[in-house]
């Protein structure tokens, strides 16, 4: 063997691999240890409990935005205590009789007396408003993509949905009693008649705001019109389609109830023509409230979606979803 040879493992001959029997000096001692730490008692660090890690950064989240929700609401409920204790002041000191300006409680009296009845009453005007709201914004957004996609279509469409709106709900009213009886079917039609305007007109507005650089760009890439108008096109207008959604959701509620004020036989629009002709101002004054909480609660609902739909849009980065300013 020469005095360069080395074995199996690349190591030259006779030199013993390290941690083997072979690795021990001549003597029969073993090897020194090799050279680590010092000893003494090692100390762990603390460990973090993951449940904890993982909820602080939630909570944190949740009370920022409660923070927010906070800051946003405060000056919309101080005019709503403002106008509370001014309508309270008036009508306690009758300064107007409490039979056209009754006070809060005698409203909050007959809410309370009178809540199955008006709970009955209400659960109809929110259904026909919800339903003809739905029917608008689906006929309206189809409305407004043939609009869009079609020049001869917008020239025959868009002069007859403008006539259709200059037109006074009210005065046809009557003639869908007529048609269509005493049933739901007047008043889901004249909330799609009322509501369907805006949808239309925001869809048309968003749909023709594309970027033309993007659908040229998309039709260079290969993308067909569905495509397009499902990647491109519809994503671009959803901050203008839910736009005109607000404003048509409280415009059905006006039409399901201007339908009610027609013929109808329940619905919150019935309940104020009784409260009208019995000169019952608590009753109005209730119905009244219902009536506005039926449109805060769909715009509201209508506000969280947009906040879903489009996070990404410069009108949701700064304020809280709840809420518009």
């Amino acid at each position: 063997m020469t005095e360069n040879a080395v074995d199996s493992g690349g190591r030259p001959a006779g030199v013993p691999a390290a941690g083997t029997a072979g690795g021990r000096a001549r003597g029969g001692a073993p090897d020194p240890a090799p050279a680590g730490p010092p000893a003494g008692p090692t100390t762990q660090p603390a460990a973090v409990s993951p449940p904890t890690g993982r909820t602080r950064p939630a909570r944190l989240g949740i009370r920022r935005r409660l923070v927010g929700f906070a800051d946003a609401m405060w000056r919309p409920a101080l005019v709503l205590a403002a106008v509370l204790a001014t309508w309270w002041f008036v009508a306690a000191r009758e300064y107007v009789p409490n039979y056209l300006v009754p006070t809060p409680g005698q409203v909050w009296a007959t809410m309370t007396g009178q809540w199955s009845e008006l709970a009955r009453h209400t659960l109809v005007t929110l259904y026909e408003t919800v339903l003809g709201f739905t029917l608008a914004a689906v006929l309206g957004l189809a409305t407004a993509v043939a609009i869009a996609y079609s020049r001869t279509l917008d020239k025959a469409l868009y002069p007859i949905v403008l006539f259709a709106q200059v037109i006074p709900k009210i005065a046809i009213a009557p003639l869908l009693v007529v048609w269509f009886g005493l049933g739901l079917a007047p008043k889901i039609i004249l909330a799609v008649l009322i509501a369907f305007f805006p949808v239309v007109i925001s869809g048309v507005a968003g749909l023709r705001s594309t970027d033309p650089e993007l659908l040229d760009l998309a039709s260079t890439m290969g993308a067909g019109p569905w495509r397009t108008f499902r990647k491109i096109r519809f994503p671009n207008a959803l901050p203008h389609l839910m736009a005109g959604l607000k404003v048509a959701v409280t415009l059905a509620v006006v039409g399901a109830v201007v339908g009610e004020f027609v013929g109808a036989s329940e619905g919150l629009g019935y309940v104020l023509l009784l409260a009208n002709g019995n000169l019952d101002a608590p009753l109005l004054f209730a119905d009244l409230i219902l009536m506005s909480a039926i449109g805060i609660v769909l715009f509201v609902l209508v506000e969280v979606a947009e906040a879903l739909l489009i996070p990404w849009h410069a009108s949701r980065r700064g304020g809280v979803p709840l809420t518009t300013s």
